[in-house]
């Protein structure tokens, strides 16, 4: 059951709760038909997500010092906190689907978590209950042998995926395979030197996939690396 805070039990109920974790916050009057659309949904989607959030509900009208404080302009307004601080929000009677969404921004999902953890028996069972997500299907990828990884990332997009995806058809080539274990032992530039200075030469399927493989490995090293930087030079020449 939701808490109802006051201007009073404001700082205790929210502020100092979102300490120990995410407090979600429904602002509402009497009054606002949107409010009672709202309010039903938000309770559920919160008990649904047991003890990892908690939902206060401000009356507005009785409260009008903590709304003046967080600038309650309109209502319903939901605002969520996180170490006393407000880290999301939306306004309006937003649909079932866009509350859940909201929520899963604020709480992580037990698919979540599991991903977070890691290792096979965790990454299959996130892929149960989320059986599109690609970064559970990227890192599964890499535990298993290479035909069932093949299958995980067949419809996966995304740099990561398609680029692992390109990896293992690549490797079957062991001047190829030898780029990547480069990459693998920390010599990036030179791995990454190898598989662009095969692109000239190569044609078609291959030629795509030495440039996903490149790509995907300049995603994870990221925008501001000074490899990446050079890499994307050379790539760039070497496929134009």
């Amino acid at each position: 059951m939701p808490i109802d805070a006051t201007d009073t039990t404001f700082e205790q109920d929210v502020l100092q709760r979102s300490y120990e974790k995410p407090v979600v916050v429904d602002f509402w009057a009497e009054w606002c038909g949107p409010c009672r659309m709202l309010g039903p949904v938000i309770e559920q989607a919160v008990a649904e997500r047991g003890d990892a959030v908690e939902l206060v509900k401000v009356d507005t009208d009785a409260n009008p010092g903590v709304s003046r404080a967080f600038g309650i302009q309109s209502i319903p307004a939901v605002k969520a906190f996180k170490d006393g601080k407000v880290v999301d929000e939306f306004v309006g009677a937003l649909p079932p689907a866009q509350v859940k969404r909201f929520l899963d921004r604020i709480v992580p999902s037990e698919a979540d978590a599991l991903v977070a953890e890691g290792g096979e028996a965790n990454l299959r069972r996130a892929l149960e209950l989320e059986p599109t997500r690609v970064d559970a299907k990227v890192a599964l990828a890499r535990l298993v042998p290479r035909e069932e990884a093949l299958e995980l990332l067949a419809n996966a997009a995304g740099f990561a995926a398609e680029g692992l995806a390109a990896r293992l058809r690549l490797e079957e080539d062991p001047n190829l395979a030898e780029a990547f274990a480069a990459i693998d032992r920390g010599d990036v530039e030179a791995g990454l030197d190898t598989l662009i200075g095969a692109i000239p030469a190569s044609q078609g399927e291959q030629r795509e996939d030495l440039r996903r493989a490149v790509v995907g490995v300049l995603d994870e090293l990221g925008v501001e690396h000074p490899v990446a930087r050079e890499a994307r030079r050379k790539l760039a020449n070497a496929l134009y």
